[in-house]
């Protein structure tokens, strides 16, 4: 059976980022271009999409351009021409939502169906798959056996997972609560975050079931150890989350996935790797140095009661030890862990609410923070503390933190008009030149020199895997900046023959109609243009409303999540056989005073929230 191919999926805000991500360790970037990406704030130029193409495609790692928003009517023309221009800058593939791209004038591009389609069953991720997507995001909340179940019924399909970083709490692109309360739609790349608000819990009888906490905020997501499982059940394609992350958070998290993926592929010859290069780190990745709110593995395993940050949407980061006592503006903290001056720390206090402080000195286990004497936090003893900030770690990244390096053998031989000088890398690609040359009689072994010579590739992509091949008839005279000259002559026609050898996939268009998975389409499905309705009329859908964008829907439900606050609270009759003291409906009431309408669905086992009238 042939090895499956398996891609670490990296995120770009930006080209920065990306030529960061390609260095520590991606086999595959995923980055927005200017328009139509579903955040509104990570957009980037054609100029820059193709810089990093450039750079991304010498090691084979692929680049996906995410245009994945709902689109208007009027949008769509501008989509087209975007991505024809996305495919003359080498882009390997398209993330999209709107079915209507489907349809309009492409070049033979592969289409990825991004999370925000709602790809959740077999049903679904089979008529994707024939209706001509290579790859498939699957949505966050499925657990390993219902990875697998849709691999075993759709083994051909790649499937994308989701293994790092944010959550979001409705199922994507089945949340309109930011549309509804701000005008701001998550299916346009807007989205307001309101998952992350504070809420107070009310019950029906208008009784405080929970006061000011972050009701809906998940915690991240963090599957570093469950990767091989993942692998097992079908996953070929491990995505970090990040698109809106600074380049520290890419560095670390991209090197430390890599590191892990690696030690799996070094001993399962059935999994190989999807690009080229080995990376090697001036630091060692550290996953809880990096923004989190704590981490979780979500509903791999099914429901548990430890996906949620109610306390805080903000990062908490390492836990360093707890307060052990508090003096004359010093803080002494029990825990092993070393502080730096500069190191920012956070605790929730006494009400549960995130508070936080630099440190100006450090001594031991004894801390000064950088506030003046009459402002310094009265923490209780044995409250925990965070570090959400450490100086030395942030300045290692700051600096070139990695380097990746293509292996190469070296071989010089005689011709019959001087020297030949050739290079063959880790893949098999070869580069071969030969150099008239007088033969000159050396004074002294040359076989040393001209080995450290060809070894010296300094900034290029390679490194020599061993000694190189010297085969002369005799000692002649090769000057250190002759073989100088050769060696970048033979690197330079090396990275030519990579280039050429780069193979994107392609995906020729041609027109379905296989039967979608129901007959009618409520706002649900998120059709927001003619081209998207006549794509689903084609598929067999006879009634189709439009996209909750385009005109809203009285009374519909804002979010669909699998999170679900009963059986937080251990009140699910179902899992936990659990009762509880309050009468429902519960309301989340935010900040401004507005309410929201809670309603449990045990049959598919989800909390929906509705805007309730005021």
């Amino acid at each position: 059976m042939k090895p499956r191919a398996i891609e670490l999926l990296s995120p770009a805000r930006n080209l920065d980022c990306g030529l960061a991500a390609v260095d520590h360790g991606a086999d595959a970037v995923y980055i927005g271009a200017a328009r139509f990406g579903a955040r509104a704030a990570a957009g980037n130029s054609i100029e820059d999409i193709a810089r990093l193409v450039d750079y991304a495609h010498t090691y084979y790692v692929r680049i996906y351009a995410t245009v994945n928003t709902l689109l208007r009517d009027d949008e769509l023309a501008a989509t087209e021409q975007l991505i024809h221009q996305l495919w003359q800058a080498g882009v390997d593939a398209l993330i999209v939502q709107d079915m209507g791209i489907t349809r309009l004038n492409l070049p033979p591009i592969p289409l990825h169906a991004s999370t925000q389609m709602d790809n959740r069953t077999v049903e679904k991720v089979r008529f994707l798959s024939e209706a001509g997507f290579r790859q498939v995001v699957l949505a966050r909340e499925l657990s390993l056996d219902d990875i697998a179940r849709i691999h075993q019924a759709c083994p051909q399909t790649s499937l994308e997972v989701f293994v790092h970083g944010a959550l979001c709490v409705s199922y994507s692109g089945q949340c309109y609560v930011s549309q509804a309360c701000f005008g701001r739609s998550a299916n346009r790349g807007e989205c307001a975050q309101f998952c992350r608000l504070p809420f107070n819990l009310v019950d029906a009888d208008g009784r405080t079931i929970a006061r000011n906490k972050h009701l809906l905020s998940l915690k991240d997501l963090n599957q570093s150890e469950r990767l091989e499982q993942l692998l097992d059940a079908g996953a070929s394609s491990l995505k970090i989350e990040g698109r809106l992350k600074d380049v520290s958070y890419v560095k670390n998290v991209t090197a430390a996935y890599r590191q892990k993926l690696d030690e799996i592929l070094a001993r399962r010859q059935e999994y190989v790797r999807a690009s080229s290069g080995t990376c090697r780190y001036t630091f060692r990745p550290q996953l809880d140095k990096s923004f989190s709110r704590g981490f979780t593995n979500y509903f791999l395993d099914g429901r548990t009661r430890d996906i949620a940050s109610f306390d805080t949407p903000k990062s908490l980061g390492e836990e360093m030890g707890t307060l052990k006592e508090q003096r004359s503006g010093c803080l002494t903290v029990a825990g092993v862990k070393p502080f730096h001056n500069g190191d920012g720390l956070c605790y929730l206090d006494e009400r549960g609410q995130l508070q936080g402080f630099r440190i100006n000195r450090v001594e031991g286990n004894r801390l000064y923070p950088a506030l003046p004497a009459g402002q310094v936090p009265r923490i209780a003893p044995r409250t925990p503390l965070y570090r959400n900030f450490d100086q030395e770690f942030e300045r290692l990244l700051a600096r070139p933190s990695a380097e990746r390096k293509i292996r190469l053998h070296w071989r010089l031989w005689e011709t019959a008009t001087g020297f030949a000088l050739g290079a063959t890398d880790d893949e098999g690609h070869r580069a071969v030149l030969s150099f008239p040359y007088d033969k000159q009689p050396a004074r002294t072994p040359q076989a040393a020199n001209i080995r450290a010579q060809l070894a010296k590739l300094g900034n290029t992509p390679f490194e020599a895997q061993d000694e190189a091949d010297v085969e002369l008839t005799a000692e002649w005279f090769l000057p250190s900046s002759v073989l100088s000259d050769w060696r970048r002559q033979v690197v330079q026609r090396l990275l030519d023959v990579r280039r050429i050898g780069y193979r994107r996939e392609l995906s020729p268009r041609h027109e379905t109609h296989h039967p979608y998975l129901a007959d009618s389409l409520t706002y649900l499905g998120n059709v927001m243009n003619g081209q998207a309705r006549q794509f689903y009329l084609s598929h067999g859908v006879h009634r189709i409303a439009p996209a909750y964008e385009a005109q809203a829907v009285p009374e519909a439900a804002l979010m669909f999540c699998r999170h679900c606050l009963r059986f937080s609270m251990g009140w699910c009759p179902t899992h936990q056989k659990g009762r509880s003291p309050y009468r429902e409906p519960y309301y989340l009431v935010s900040t401004d005073g507005r309410r929201f309408r809670l309603s449990f669905d045990c049959k598919n086992c989800q909390m929906k929230v509705y805007a309730a009238e005021q």
